[in-house]
């Protein structure tokens, strides 16, 4: 066991809040949440626990991503608000003692970014530099065979000069280059520009990926991810980079930092969030949101419970004392936690979705909660491709029907795996358009709001939502707070398909966390004495575990005698 204790840190138990703002409130009925919206909803927020909010991108932009093709850094959507209320939105969440983590997206900007428009205006352009640009070979083709997230390849040919500009999401996205120092001196100034606001730090959009090789070599693994991504992705450069921008930048303020990185070992993860190696303070890994489907080939898998505990294990005990994890179910890009791995159904979405936030939120890390998880907002469904605004879906849904999939089986799998179903508008009352708008919601609503609701949810002493505010109290409060945040991690019976269990000790005191994942009853037993429920998703107390009936998705956190 390690003796060195991490330095504490404000993040360590703080519980953030995803918002995703398009979809959030729309405060002036144009149907697109706004700032505004998210400062009506704070007390909301504030009720649940959570002390950071982490916003989707709010930036200038032409919205070909929903935000994340950035056109000014500098300057707010207009359909978000205006820079006015971005401060008073700091302002009145840091009243409440939350923070605002904004989403920080260097890896490329928006074809429409006056940086950009200066790149590819000629070749002796100062800024030509601070994009990527590669000659064609000389059968005229890309520079490599890489491929692009939204797109079959990641090089767009730009006929005006010649050349071809790389870009690994959209095509009006386009990677900025960051072997160039003026980029790198630009981006730490914005960062600046944001942080002397009162930012409370950053979520950062495949930081992973800023590092290109300066060979530029052809992809040869063509079996995990987007080709090409082993030489783009967690490579010695991007260290390089974040550890610079920690010097310039982040060691100046008291700030969470959060690298969104696909394609990460735990290895990788200490790499990023070790504290003496001052890069960032966390990472959003994805080997856990991976297990059930194939990403890139839109096959669905059964939910493995017996990988998935070896996932979230290994990322606790690799990164225990050595580094810091993130937790989460779900975010923008991912379907609704309950449809996904607990069950929607109207007899068991609120158990379900209770006994997933029992198992998350009892793990060392930072937990993020995205926006409706709290309410147990499920996915909804879609009857053609015409119904998605997705770029991701769309480009997946023509690469399915290019292999020979069928229609119907193309939109099933994008009804259980798209993006849009986080994205769907919050379901805040049984008003129409649920509350959210009082125009025609950018995205519609899901049916069911009459049903689930944060309205329904807040009036109801045994709703989701104040379960999770139970969870949150946990963690931050005196009695189990250390054994939860800073506690060692033991996972029992590993094989278990039904059953997760796990243990966190810290100092004398210990957890035993008991998850049924299914929709049976189920016998189990443990070997340890009993001091007390500490949270049940059913009612009443557990005395004993030697002998213990689990009803249907039920979730127990009991304190038991140390050994």
């Amino acid at each position: 066991m390690s003796t060195h204790q991490l330095e504490r840190r404000w993040w360590h138990n703080a519980v953030v809040y995803q918002i995703y703002p398009r979809s959030f409130n729309d405060s002036n009925g144009d149907g697109v949440g706004d700032i505004p919206g998210i400062i009506e909803k704070l007390d909301y927020i504030a009720g649940l626990g959570a002390n950071v909010i982490w916003l989707s991108p709010v930036y200038q932009s032409p919205m070909d991503d929903n935000g994340y093709d950035i056109s000014d850094y500098q300057q707010i959507a207009p359909e978000f608000g205006t820079m006015a209320d971005m401060d008073q939105l700091i302002a009145e969440a840091d009243k409440r003692g939350i923070k605002i983590v904004m989403d920080l997206v260097v890896n490329h900007t928006s074809d429409e970014h006056a940086w950009f428009k200066a790149s590819r205006s000629d070749k002796d352009n100062p800024k030509r530099d601070w994009y990527i640009w590669k000659d064609p070979k000389p059968d005229g083709s890309e520079p490599n065979n890489w491929e692009s997230f939204f797109k079959p390849k990641a090089w767009t040919l730009d006929k005006q000069t010649g050349q071809y500009y790389l870009h690994l999401f959209s095509n009006k996205q386009p990677d900025l280059n960051w072997a160039n120092p003026e980029v790198r001196e630009a981006v730490y100034d914005m960062m600046h520009f944001w942080l002397k606001k009162g930012l409370g730090g950053f979520r950062m959009d495949v930081i992973n990926m800023i590092g290109k090789p300066s060979d530029f070599p052809d992809a040869t693994i063509f079996d995990q991810g987007v080709a090409g991504w082993e030489h783009w992705s967690n490579n010695l450069l991007v260290h390089q980079y974040l550890r610079e921008m920690h010097d310039k930048v982040l060691k100046h303020y008291d700030v969470l930092t959060v690298g969104e990185t696909p394609f990460t070992t735990t290895l990788d993860g200490r790499y990023y969030s070790h504290p003496a190696r001052n890069e960032i303070s966390m990472i959003f890994q994805f080997e856990h949101v991976s297990i059930d489907r194939e990403e890139h080939n839109a096959v669905k898998k059964p939910f493995d419970l017996v990988q998935y505990k070896e996932i979230m294990t290994r990322w606790q005990e690799d990164l225990y004392q050595k580094g810091w994890n993130s937790l989460y179910w779900s975010n923008h890009d991912q379907p609704r936690t309950v449809s996904r791995y607990g069950c929607d159904s109207p007899q068991y979405r609120v158990i379900s979705a209770k006994m997933l936030g029992t198992v998350l939120h009892m793990m060392s890390g930072t937990p993020y909660i995205y926006q409706g998880e709290e309410i147990g907002m499920t996915n909804k469904h879609f009857n053609s491709i015409d119904e998605f605004n997705d770029l991701m879906a769309k480009f997946h849904y023509q690469k399915m029907r290019d292999r020979g999939v069928s229609d119907a089986d193309a939109i099933a799998f994008l009804n259980d795996f798209s993006r849009d179903h986080a994205r769907v508008p919050i379901q805040w009352n049984t008003q129409p358009n649920a509350g959210f708008t009082t125009g025609t919601p950018w995205l519609p609503v899901n049916t069911n709001y009459p049903d689930i609701n944060a309205e329904q949810a807040v009036s109801d002493p045994n709703s989701i939502y104040h379960y999770y505010r139970r969870l949150i109290t946990l963690r931050q409060g005196k009695e189990y707070g250390d054994v939860i945040v800073y506690g060692e991690h033991q996972l029992l019976d590993p094989e278990d398909s039904q059953v997760y269990a796990y243990t966190r000790t810290h100092q004398g005191k210990s957890l035993l966390v008991i998850a049924n994942f299914t929709d049976e009853k189920v016998e189990r037993s443990y070997a340890a004495e009993v001091k007390q429920t500490v949270i049940n998703n059913y009612p009443g107390s557990v005395a004993s575990v030697a002998k213990l009936t689990l009803q249907p998705y039920q979730a127990l956190v009991l304190e038991v005698e140390s050994r």
